[in-house]
């Protein structure tokens, strides 16, 4: 039943119910019972809803909790033609980082140690800005140096030809060659 109708012992006058509300009977002992009774109806019934959407929220929820010295990403959030950090658009990272956790401030607020090229960004983040960092060994990256010449260019060797492709177009033969370099 409707909450006006439960209260008011009447459906709401709508353009669908047209009709002459009877007389309303004078308030005694027994309709304020019955009024009472209805209120805690409507109460339970928005209780049972309401409990019924926090099991849904609580299905996405984790419990997150950092601790000084932890190392944590930071979620970048790409906006249409707002160049945030390095790159606009598409291959805009999503998490940027890691960053060192300096000290916290609330239960959902952390203060991060931030890099002097993000000098003007607050260092403070809420927690569902912020991704656990979870170093792991197999995925440091060796780099190798490069020697780069005057001209800001550098040469590069091939290692070995992979596979070879040669293309017929209606007048000419193209050859295509894929290389490991």
């Amino acid at each position: 039943m409707a909450p006006y109708e439960a209260l008011y012992g009447w459906c709401c006058r709508s353009p669908i119910l047209w009709y002459e509300p009877n007389e309303v009977e004078v308030l005694g002992s027994d309709s304020v019972h019955e009024a009472i009774e209805k209120v805690n109806l409507i109460v339970q019934q928005l209780k049972t809803a309401q409990s019924k959407q926090k099991s849904y929220t609580d299905m996405r929820r984790r419990e997150l909790e950092f601790y000084v010295g932890d190392k944590v990403f930071l979620k970048v959030s790409p906006m249409k033609g707002v160049m945030w950090i390095s790159r606009k658009g598409k291959l805009s990272p999503r998490f940027i980082g890691p960053y060192e956790i300096v000290r916290r401030i609330e239960r959902v607020a952390y203060e991060s140690k931030l890099p002097s090229e993000m000098a003007i960004m607050h260092p403070v983040f809420h927690i569902s800005m912020l991704r656990l960092y979870k170093p792991d060994p197999s995925y440091v990256l060796t780099h190798e140096e490069i020697e780069i010449n005057e001209g800001l260019s550098y040469e590069e060797e091939s290692v070995q030809i992979m596979d070879r492709q040669v293309r017929k177009l209606r007048t000419k033969d193209v050859a295509s060659v894929k290389v490991l370099w």
